[in-house]
């Protein structure tokens, strides 16, 4: 740490921190991924169209991303337009699942709402394992927004970290 509280690595852009941690998979691979491995659970027949729909994209951007995917070996595809996870894209899939419950449960917890989606999609992609690692215990220890035995969580999150509601964020 330097003398004004930084860390050595100093600050960078966004897409300076971007190119420092390049994935194989980008945060539209990310997505789609993520949709088709949540399709793959709710037992629906992966189909490009259904898949624009759920995404709101165009059928041709999501044929096109497909594509992208099946070239990494995540996926199959079929010329008539069905998307099947490959063992690996499952894998990876089931870890951004989880990656994203856990974001979008634990704003929900932070913010008192039922829904957090936006706010989880848009920074999702961004978060270390640690963090989401962290966000995971935490909501293990203080329960969740869904009314679990263990108490109004939004309320016991902000006896911990007390707001001045004179600011805001």
């Amino acid at each position: 740490m330097t003398e004004s509280g930084e860390s050595a690595a100093g600050f960078r852009t966004l897409n300076g921190y971007r190119d420092a941690q390049r994935s194989e998979l980008s945060a539209s691979m990310e997505d789609y991924l993520e949709m088709i491995c949540r399709l793959e659970r709710e037992g629906a027949p992966i189909r490009i169209g259904e898949l624009a729909r759920r995404l709101h994209v165009a059928p041709s951007s999501a044929s096109k991303m497909a594509a992208h995917l099946a070239e990494g070996g995540f996926v199959d595809t079929s010329r008539y337009g069905s998307v099947t996870p490959t063992e690996y894209g499952r894998a990876r899939g089931q870890v951004l699942l989880a990656r994203h419950d856990t974001v979008h449960r634990f704003l929900c917890c932070l913010c008192g709402t039922g829904e957090e989606l936006e706010q989880t999609e848009k920074i999702e992609h961004f978060l270390a394992p640690r963090t989401v690692e962290a966000m995971a215990r935490w909501l293990a220890e203080n329960g969740d927004a869904r009314g679990d035995a263990r108490g109004d969580a939004r309320g016991d999150l902000l006896k911990k970290v007390p707001l001045d509601p004179s600011k805001t964020l």
